[in-house]
């Protein structure tokens, strides 16, 4: 007999079983909006095996993903099926595709399942399952004359992209310097004097990263005049108005009041000396001719009635003190009424400030862009923004586009789009364009016959869910998955539906429960949900779950460091940081010795099951790793490191510096006490102190056959300076590790994670070689220019602890997830200099884009106006934002149990016992778990712990469950073969005009 609990579980399983195959039905477009773990990657391959089923060809259906990797996991998957089904007998094949498609298989359906393996091996180029940016580099590629670029262009990478960019800004300080009268050596001769050598760089830089808004600020403002213009009217400002002219017009006669000024001099007589001194200064500004008004409104006229420090208002009672402001009221009214014009006249110079700068910041930055694209051009170089925008302006533009359309048109008939929420707008617009006929006239082709097959019309599909929007940095944009959607819904009408998947398979009913009280928070919702909190509903209700809030860390005396400390020391072992990366490698080593059960597996716990997530990468992730290992904790290291950063590089960077300059003392001091040589530090004494000469001077007078040790270091060397003579980089650095057997010696040293970021640096060894002329020193040179990042691939370090940044455990899930860094919210400088607006429609008659804006650069905060205030207050509301929906994707990823803790970052407020930022993880998971039924509180060592948790009451899961609700079996459960279960009355009114959302039950 089934029980109420089984029987609830298995109607909620049918329920998510028709949802996930309504969203897989071929006949219709669809929209699918999903919660973290309901199964969105099934629900594609689902419906991409039901299109190949219903006898669409595999080159007429076009996959676009958001990364390599999510690409080839759903390519492999599917051919995985596909090869699994043409391996089965009639029986399983006929099993599968009742699950697949809900009713009973043909025979000829199964013939067909068994083809399609073989079919799509043989389709020219495979699957088209890519990213957009794959997507559009073939694009390209096939239609390069309608494109306007040269045939076979090569796409640069990151690396080669920014060498480029240096190229290009050496390119016009060159021609600056040449002709120091031009227009550009005046802008940069203006910028000098703004922002130093350093700040000029990472301006630049930042300007760069976002030149597409500029480049399409520039073309729909006609250039660089409709640009300042339109930077003007942002800041309130006329034509050519700049400090001066406003200052004349602000000192000039009547331009204040005169007469209420001397009245209100002759209160001030009667005040306190402090009333006579301002008295005596306004009346010395009075008096002055207009050229010395306005250099003393500097001096200090104006800070009569703003403060030095931020040019504020002062108070009013600072004005003018009590005793002659009560007896000559209006004498104090003409005080505070010449304050609030002065404190105007000021925004307005500082606005002309800010204008001017921007100014020439635009200048400059379209003189780069301009040089950086015609390099690109001599070189037949793409970079990764010139595949969208490119393909974009290739299917926009007329004539040849007629041609391009008519060729696309005959060969894609489905779209699918998965990570719809990363999609930038350049890319929506790629794909409007694509899909563009799909519901227009003859192109919407009706569902038609090939041989006994009837194809389903043309369609498109896309999965995505807003609250995981984390990627704003590479342009994408939230807002645009709903919009696209009511986009399409107008194209499309009711040939699209739009279903809501809130059914996880992944994550336990105690994690989700504690995910839905945070949001239910009004103040935790903006830039995550938008209507009333989240909800989901846990499939596995019956496992085990558990979430602990872990008493936070509270922040210690400031420490004075030592004068010989130097600024790169690790942290102290008392700070809070330290204490909270102890304190989580010390419950993991209890965990792992004491043989904890993980009561979902019915097993200890192991290495393999846990997940610490960090917000962003810092010097945390690397103590916790190091923690770990001091405890002798298999742990996979960070996600992300800079290669140049790694010991081993460091090593291999010495050696080849010694090779070039042996003369370096210090170099070759870390080289003869580095693995490849390994002198001890007595050694190394012995051999430096009361020297006559230089080191490597010493090495060799010391080498003989009484010094076995010196005796081997100079033959070393040796042997290293005449490689480097002759060796290219890449041999002089193989040699070194082959031949010299080094890789053996840094792997003795450092352990096997050396094995990574020595495979990075020889691969750059040879990108190097291949692009520039083989040299040692010039290859140095090149690998210090930039800092190379190496990412890690932590998905398959699954029999060990990861330490990853929450974005790159996106797609990612561990059965126990720890966040450590919690109690801090963003800072909100996020490094951004550049604010931008966006472009008025006042300026232009022409179609604005979404991502042009028009720059405003205030160079220093003391020159942002109330318009750039507010414009950073919205560069702070947005980063915000995408901080909750990094805490959504991050509290998902626990399949069983979720840990938070953390560490103040300053001491407790008045009002508070605590250090922790209002708004943080910490404080949004406090104030929601203190209010949830049944937590308990039990004491630990540092406090006080919270824990809400479910306990086990169905079977354990095995190891390999799958995100779909069911598993191709034999015996199809009796419930299979019963019409789905209809899902529970709306308890709200039901809208019209969002038929197949969530509010709507699903037949």
């Amino acid at each position: 007999m089934t029980s109420p609990s089984n029987h609830t579980q298995g109607t909620a399983l049918e329920q998510a079983t028709a949802r996930q195959r309504q969203a897989a039905d071929p006949s219709f477009s669809v929209w699918v909006s999903a919660n973290a773990g309901t199964g969105k990657t099934r629900v594609l391959i689902d419906r991409i095996s039901r299109l190949l089923l219903a006898g669409v060809r595999p080159e007429r259906i076009l996959c676009l993903t958001y990364t390599k990797a999510a690409a080839a996991e759903m390519e492999n998957r599917l051919s995985e099926r596909l090869g699994t089904w043409a391996t089965m007998n009639d029986a399983q094949v006929s099993a599968e595709l009742l699950i697949l498609n809900g009713s009973p298989a043909e025979k000829a359906d199964i013939h067909r399942a068994r083809q399609l393996f073989a079919e799509t091996l043989e389709t020219p180029g495979g699957l088209k399952i890519r990213t957009i940016h794959s997507f559009c580099e073939s694009l390209l590629g096939r239609f390069p004359i309608e494109a306007q670029i040269v045939p076979h262009a090569s796409v640069m990478d990151e690396r080669a992209a920014k060498e480029l960019l240096t190229e290009a800004r050496n390119s016009i300080y060159g021609r600056a310097f040449q002709d120091s009268t031009s227009p550009l050596a005046s802008a940069l001769n203006t910028m000098a004097g703004l922002v130093d050598e350093g700040g000029f760089d990472d301006l630049i830089r930042e300007v760069l990263s976002k030149r597409q808004r500029l480049v399409g600020s520039l073309r729909e403002l006609d250039g660089l005049d409709g640009v300042n213009l339109a930077t003007e009217h942002e800041l309130d400002l006329k034509p050519g108005e700049t400090p001066d002219t406003l200052l004349q017009v602000g000192v000039a006669e009547g331009s204040f009041d005169r007469e209420a000024l001397r009245g209100a001099i002759a209160a001030l007589e009667t005040g306190t000396k402090g009333d006579e001194q301002r008295a005596q200064e306004i009346s010395t500004w009075l008096d002055a001719i207009d050229l010395d008004r306005a250099r003393m409104f500097g001096e200090f006229y104006k800070y009569i009635f703003l403060k030095r420090t931020d040019d504020l208002p002062r108070a009013e009672k600072t004005l003018m003190t009590s005793k002659p402001a009560e007896k000559y009221p209006q004498a104090a009214v003409a005080l505070i009424a010449e304050q609030q014009r002065v404190y105007a006249l000021c925004e307005r110079m500082k606005a002309a400030v800010v204008c001017a700068g921007t100014r020439h910041l635009v200048f400059i930055a379209s003189e780069l862009i301009a040089e950086y694209e015609r390099l690109k051009r001599q070189r037949a170089l793409l970079d990764y923004d010139d595949l969208i925008l490119k393909s974009l302006d290739l299917l926009e533009r007329d004539g040849g586009a007629g041609w391009v359309h008519f060729k696309l048109d005959g060969g894609i008939d489905h779209i699918l789009v998965d990570e719809a929420q990363d999609t930038s707008p350049e890319q929506w617009n790629v794909i409007c364009h694509l899909a563009a006929e799909f519901f227009a006239g003859e192109g919407a082709r009706e569902p038609s016959r090939q041989d006994t097959v009837e194809l389903p019309q043309r369609s498109i599909f896309a999965v995505g869910d807003e609250k995981q929007s984390i990627y704003s940095f590479q342009g994408a944009d939230p807002a645009g998955f709903s919009r696209m959607r009511d986009f399409f819904t107008g194209l499309a009408g009711p040939r699209l539906k739009s279903i809501q998947l809130e059914q996880s398979f992944r994550t336990t009913s105690a994690v989700l429960d504690v995910v839905d009280a945070v949001f239910a928070q009004p103040h935790a919702q903006p830039g995550v949900t938008s209507d009333g909190g989240t909800r989901h509903r846990a499939h596995r209700s019956g496992h085990a779950g558990s979430v602990d809030l872990w008493p936070s860390i509270e922040k210690t005396r400031k420490h004075d460091p030592a004068p010989w400390d130097a600024p790169v020391d690790r942290i102290r072992e008392t700070s809070p940081m330290s204490q909270t990366a102890e304190g989580i490698a010390k419950t993991i080593a209890g965990w792992l010795r004491d043989g904890e059960v993980l009561e979902s597996r019915d097993r200890p716990i192991e290495a393999g099951d846990i997940m610490i997530l960090v917000p962003k990468r810092g010097q945390f992730a690397d103590e916790m790793v190091r923690r770990l290992k001091a405890r002798n904790i298999p742990v996979a290291g960070s996600d992300r490191m800079v290669m140049t950063e790694q010991i081993a590089v460091m090593d291999l960077i010495a050696v080849a510096r010694f090779a070039l300059l042996p003369e370096d003392d210090l170099n070759l001091a870390a080289v003869l006490k580095g693995p490849f040589i390994g002198l001890s530090e007595k050694d190394l004494f012995d051999l430096a102190y009361a020297r006559s000469g230089a080191i490597w001077d010493a090495v060799r007078s010391r080498a003989g056959p009484n010094s076995d040790r010196f005796q081997n270091a100079q033959h070393k060397l040796s042997t290293w300076l005449d490689r480097a003579d002759y060796s290219p980089p890449f041999e002089f650095f193989s040699s070194l590790l082959g031949t010299d057997q080094g890789r053996a010696d840094l792997v003795a040293r450092l352990g096997v994670e050396a094995n990574d970021p020595i495979d990075e640096f020889l691969i750059q060894a040879l990108g190097y070689e291949r692009d520039h002329t083989p040299s040692l020193q010039g290859f140095l040179a090149w690998i210090d220019a930039a800092s190379t990042q190496i990412k890690r691939d932590l998905e398959a370090a699954n029999d060990r602890v990861r330490v990853m940044t929450v974005h790159g455990s996106k797609g990612l899930e561990a059965n126990i997830v720890i966040l450590p860094d919690t109690c801090s919210i963003p800072d909100g400088r996020r490094g951004d200099q550049v604010l931008w607006a966006p472009v008025p429609s006042m300026t232009s008659g022409k179609q604005k884009t979404e991502q042009s804006a028009v720059p405003v650069w205030p160079g220093v905060k003391r020159n942002e106006t109330e318009i750039c205030e507010q414009l950073r207050n919205a560069v702070r509301q947005r980063e915000m934002e995408e901080y909750r929906r990094l805490m959504y994707v991050a509290m998902t990823r626990a399949r069983d149990r979720l840990y938070i803790a953390g560490w103040e970052r300053k001491t407790g407020a008045k009002d508070s016992d605590h250090g922790r930022d209002d708004g943080s993880w910490y404080e949004l998971v406090r104030s929601a778990i203190s209010g949830m039924d049944g937590v308990t509180e039990h004491a630990h060592e540092t406090g006080t712990v919270l824990s809400f948790d479910t306990e086990q009451r169905d079977p354990p899961e095995s190891e390999d469950s799958s995100e779909s609700m069911v598993t191709a079996t034999e015996n199809v459960p009796d419930w299979m073969h019963r019409a789905p279960a209809p899902e529970p009355e709306p308890s709200v009114p039901l809208n019209p005009s969002r038929l197949g959302e969530d509010d709507v039950p699903v037949t």
